[in-house]
């Protein structure tokens, strides 16, 4: 059964709830039931073995669990001696017998079902006359991995919960991200570690996400990992707040074989579950734009008491957007550069390119992130990317061990360009990204060299072809009456060429005979006053002489004005799309006047037709 299919079939459950929940509440059963059917697939090969071996144990030790997992095969088992098909046999005590074999799974998975609050729901059902029902329709269906694979369970969940959250106008995108984008993060962030993906070599590496979701990229990162090399072991941790996400990421985890103690519940801004602890590897999407009211209490008395030696060191952005404090964290978990150093991918709006200016918050953010070259590159992601929002965003990857050719640069990527029309939209995701173009963005990552896209358009201006050019590369002929369009598509700039001072202009104050006021007192006498009201500011490149700018930009225009120096500023900012503008001249007025004159005769020609 394919993951539409299978999706579809569950989706038909909220046929019987109809009436009795409203659609907000549909979540509420099917996922926690989704969850069941899984594990009782999961464990059903070695039920019976898990059974004797826990008669048998109980006779000579106090715990047996350490026995009851080997023969389980798993990292959870189930010791009551219900199943889902075996519950079908005994309509009249479904309740108590459901009950009891939820408490009859190990600690962990008992856990998934508490978060889920999956015994007010039974409660419901059963008085509602429906827990039966629900069941058998769950039983009926195989979620074995043999049939349907991890990678197949996760998109059902996250189809499932993109429904459920359209249905309550909730914000889907919160949960996961799509496949294509965590696809491309995990390419990225692996390409330049060939120690790690060398067939045949054993190592073990850490992987971290914050803001987990359904545990959707540390999934497909363990899949790459393992698929470029088996004996590699990637073990998974992770924080997430949504407990309904939490619980299905749990699950995963425990299928997979992780360590679910490294799977943590809690807002990892005020309540870090993973203190102290560093990671080779770390992927995010935190929420856009989403306001840390909540936790600012907490995230401020961090910054001003612990400083740099607790996450939040650089500085605070403003309240309206947590999405950098998530950056900052990840920058903490770094292990440091003697240990090995870690590298990781972040997915952010184009808020935190640029907004706020010199000394604000998020300028002091990217300052010490610059200035620390931290930032190995930023790609720009087609818009109509994600479930819950049509905006642009950018991939950011940032590492503390740098190889040689990329010290002191950054990589700006334009892939806005890469995408395809999905057959059919999923919210506001109405684009998807080809594996070519994954593919094309990694290769030139990999490369750490500058690009051009040169798109090929026919004489009616539709796209026919287009190129990756490198350095040397000719670019291709236009076809007849068409033309080629060059673009910018990956540059390596200075990490200081994104700085710059905001200087501080005056000019001096005057009286009513126009004469400049002149200080009478303490350190301003003998010296113009500055007068407010014709205060300016402007920002010098970092990279040019703040006085030959003066002279050259204001003197000529303001023969009277100073710097006042101790207002100076440094701040940092990273125009992305002003990089990859290419100025395309308007069409000339007489092509225009050509234009109107043939349209004109047209019109001119159809009211004559009409009038005979």
């Amino acid at each position: 059964m394919n993951q539409q299919a299978l999706s579809a079939f569950i989706w038909s459950v909220a046929d019987l709830l109809r009436g009795d929940y409203k659609q907000s509440e549909y979540g509420k059963v099917i996922l926690p039931f989704t969850v069941l059917r899984r594990l009782d697939c999961v464990l059903e090969k070695t039920k019976a073995a898990v059974l004797a071996e826990q008669a048998e144990k109980m006779k000579v030790v106090t715990n047996p669990e350490p026995f009851l997992l080997r023969k389980a095969g798993q990292s959870f088992y189930n010791i009551s001696e219900m199943d889902l098909k075996k519950l079908m046999g005994d309509p009249d005590n479904i309740k108590a017998n459901l009950l009891s074999y939820i408490q009859g799974f190990s600690l962990a998975a008992r856990d998934i079902f508490e978060r889920f609050e999956f015994h007010t729901q039974i409660d419901r059902l059963h008085k509602a006359g429906l827990l039966y029902q629900v069941a058998e329709r769950f039983a009926q269906i195989d979620l074995h991995p043999e049939k349907v694979d991890n990678a197949q369970m996760g998109l059902v969940f996250e189809e499932l919960i993109r429904k459920f959250a359209e249905i309550s106008n909730e914000t889907a995108g919160e949960h996961f991200t799509p496949r294509e984008v965590i696809r491309l993060m995990v390419n990225l962030l692996f390409i330049e570690d060939s120690d790690v993906l060398e067939a045949g070599r054993s190592v073990v590496r850490e992987l971290y996400d914050p803001t987990a979701g359904t545990g959707g990229m540390l999934s497909i990162a363990e899949e790459f990992l393992v698929e470029h090399n088996p004996k590699a072991r990637l073990t998974l941790h992770g924080q997430e707040l949504n407990d309904e996400s939490y619980a299905i990421c749990k699950a995963d985890m425990l299928i997979k074989g992780q360590d679910v103690g490294n799977i943590k519940v809690g807002n990892t801004l005020s309540d870090d579950g993973h203190a102290g602890k560093h990671f080779d590897y770390m992927l995010s999407n935190p929420p856009f734009g989403v306001e840390w009211k909540k936790v600012e209490k907490v995230v401020r008395q961090e910054h001003e008491q612990q400083g740099f030696n607790g996450r939040f060191g650089p500085g605070l952005p403003r309240v309206s957007d947590g999405s950098l404090l998530f950056l900052m964290h990840l920058i903490a978990k770094m292990r440091p550069a003697s240990e090995g150093g870690s590298r990781f991918g972040i997915v952010l709006n184009g808020s935190p390119l640029f907004t706020g200016g010199a000394g604000s918050g998020e300028s002091e953010i990217r300052r010490y992130v610059l200035e620390n070259d931290l930032v190995e590159a930023i790609i720009g992601l087609p818009t109509d990317m994600f479930y819950n929002t049509g905006i642009s965003t950018y991939v950011w990857i940032l590492t503390n061990r740098k190889p040689a050719a990329r010290k002191g640069l950054v990589q700006l990527i334009d892939a806005s360009s890469f995408w395809q029309k999905m057959r059919k939209s999923l919210g506001s995701k109405r684009k998807e990204m080809p594996d070519s173009a994954i593919d094309d963005i990694t290769r030139l990552f990999g490369e750490c060299a500058e690009a051009r896209l040169a798109t090929v358009l026919d004489a009616e201006g539709k796209e026919v072809a287009r190129h990756i050019l490198r350095n040397g590369d000719a670019e291709p002929s236009a076809p007849a009456g068409g033309k080629v369009k060059i673009a910018p598509l990956s540059l390596l700039l200075r990490n200081e060429s994104f700085g710059y001072r905001t200087i501080t202009v005056e000019r001096p104050q005057r009286d009513e005979n126009g004469e400049i006021v002149i200080g009478q007192k303490g350190k301003q006498k003998g010296k113009p006053q500055p007068d407010s009201s014709l205060r300016d500011t402007e920002n010098v490149p970092l990279g040019e002489d703040v006085e030959a700018y003066f002279k050259r930009e204001v003197l000529p225009h303001a023969a009277d004005a100073w710097i006042d120096h101790d207002k100076t500023k440094v701040g940092y900012e990273i125009p992305f799309n002003r990089h990859f503008y290419v100025f395309e001249p308007p069409r000339s007025l007489h092509d225009i006047d050509e234009e109107l004159k043939a349209v004109t005769a047209k019109i001119m020609k159809m009211l004559g037709e009409l009038a005979e």
